[in-house]
């Protein structure tokens, strides 16, 4: 151990002896290692130590105690952060997951939410009172990173995106103190997160949900090439010929499928209905018209509750290592689908890998332009694309690497035109760009002069410096 390390070490555990709430794990601890670990295993980072708040007022001394010892510092809820980043080597892990409250305003219009929440207990808790909030499918994503970064998932076109609920937010800035961010500084939270501070409570938008259908809808996948490209084609025909009800959101899902032999690479799609009670009907006419846009060979979407739907997505693996790839696309014609579907033929068959397509349609409430109050830019219609290249071993990891960038690479290349400018930050292999400001431009586009302004505003000193991205 260094000599700074101990000298933080020090400063650290003298400031928990007035602070004895705050539950603190050193190196030392038997538990320290898998406390320390984070979805994305390829930065085998080791904290200096792992510290626990308890309370709003604890983060703010925490950060205080930060800044006056020059201890550097990450954020963890959930874990599923980007590329892994919530770990740093030799920074102080400050895990907001006990900040996991949920307080319903008395017009059931927003509820104040603490920052280390995941998305299963907000949707739990929100059930309870006959309410949801747009969130996405996995249960064990922090719920205030998926949002302020953006939060596509199984509600975007109903409600719109995460990032477009967040009408409030509660901060520890750069000199320690907690405020509530102003009008220029949720500007900033809604698409930067937590460059410009800790946010230890978010106010979101929520909506009462009495009719819910959700489940898969799984095709016919022994040629997967030939079903991607066909269920696209119909899809697209769809859309050309019938508005689809805003209550109805789809994402195309490739995984593999465990099987007693091995496992079997499988397409489908995810179904959600959000409604009312007497919606339902309609919702099961939707079912049956999405069911026919290929040879269904399984249909489970069902009436269910957002906490068991949530909960039966929780069987991915918890740790996987590699990265993921992205793109934006105004469309997916004929010529894209069969540059996908040849690719998705390829994907290696370790469950890490993985592939999906969410849709911000022209309903949506966030497919409008908003050219104030955020930063989060790409609001045209558009489909966006996750390809995932993890594995569940490291031996393993090289030929869903070589899988990914291939297949981002060849969707670029086939059809330019297509490609928005613009990427999601949460899915983007930002080891591309050549700096922080190329990086800023690629996400944020025309934004990215506000973001940078504002860091220089609030935290002129680069405190939060290890925050995702990375503003110089």
């Amino acid at each position: 151990m260094t000599s700074t390390n101990q000298t933080a070490l020090l400063a650290l555990e003298t400031f928990l002896t007035s602070h004895p709430g705050i539950k603190y794990t050193p190196p030392s601890d038997p538990s320290f290692n898998s406390l320390a670990k984070v979805f994305v295993r390829s930065r085998p980072h080791t904290p200096l130590a792992i510290v626990q708040p308890q309370t709003p007022s604890d983060v703010a001394a925490l950060i205080k105690l930060a800044k006056n010892n020059s201890i550097p510092f990450t954020i963890r809820s959930g874990g599923h952060n980007l590329e892994g980043r919530a770990v740093a080597n030799d920074a102080l892990l400050i895990d907001l997951r006990a900040l996991n409250s949920v307080s319903v305003s008395p017009d059931r219009k927003t509820a104040t939410v603490g920052g280390g929440i995941l998305q299963y207990e907000l949707g739990a808790q929100l059930w309870e009172h006959g309410l949801a909030t747009a969130t996405g499918a996995i249960p064990d994503v922090g719920y205030a990173g998926w949002a302020m970064y953006g939060g596509y998932g199984a509600f975007s076109s109903h409600w719109g995106l995460g990032v477009d609920q967040i009408v409030g937010a509660r901060v520890v800035d750069s000199q320690g103190e907690l405020v509530d961010a102003d009008e220029e500084l949720l500007t900033g939270i809604r698409g930067a997160g937590g460059v410009f501070g800790v946010v230890v409570e978010l106010v979101v938008r929520v909506y009462p949900l009495t009719g819910f259908l959700a489940g898969p809808i799984v095709f016919d996948s022994s040629d997967i090439e030939s079903s991607f490209v066909a269920f696209n084609a119909a899809y697209n025909a769809l859309c050309a010929s019938e508005s689809l009800p805003s209550q109805l959101t789809l994402q195309r899902l490739v995984f593999n499928m465990p099987n007693p032999t091995g496992r079997t690479l499988t397409f489908g799609v995810s179904f959600v209905w959000s409604g009312s009670v007497s919606q339902l009907e309609e919702g099961q006419h939707w079912i049956q018209k999405i069911s026919n846009l290929g040879p269904a060979i399984l249909n489970a979407v069902t009436p269910t509750s957002v906490p068991l739907w949530s909960a039966s997505n929780g069987n991915l693996p918890k740790a996987l290592y590699g990265s993921s790839h992205t793109h934006n696309l105004s469309s997916i014609s004929d010529k894209l689908a069969r540059v996908i579907g040849r690719n998705l033929a390829l994907m290696p068959s370790d469950p890490g890998a993985m592939f999906s397509i969410h849709q911000l349609r022209g309903d949506s409430p966030s497919a409008s332009p908003q050219s104030q109050g955020n930063v989060f830019v790409t609001r045209q219609p558009h489909y966006m694309l996750e390809v995932l290249g993890f594995a569940t071993s490291e031996d393993l990891l090289p030929e869903s690497k070589r899988w990914a960038e291939r297949m981002a690479n060849e969707i670029e290349n086939a059809e330019p035109e297509s490609v928005l400018p613009t990427v999601y930050l949460s899915l983007w292999d930002s080891a591309s760009a050549k700096g922080a400001d190329e990086a800023l431009e690629k996400v944020y586009g025309e934004k990215a002069g506000l973001v940078r302004a504002l860091k220089r505003r609030v935290d002129a000193g680069n405190l939060f410096r290890l925050a995702v991205p990375a503003v110089e």
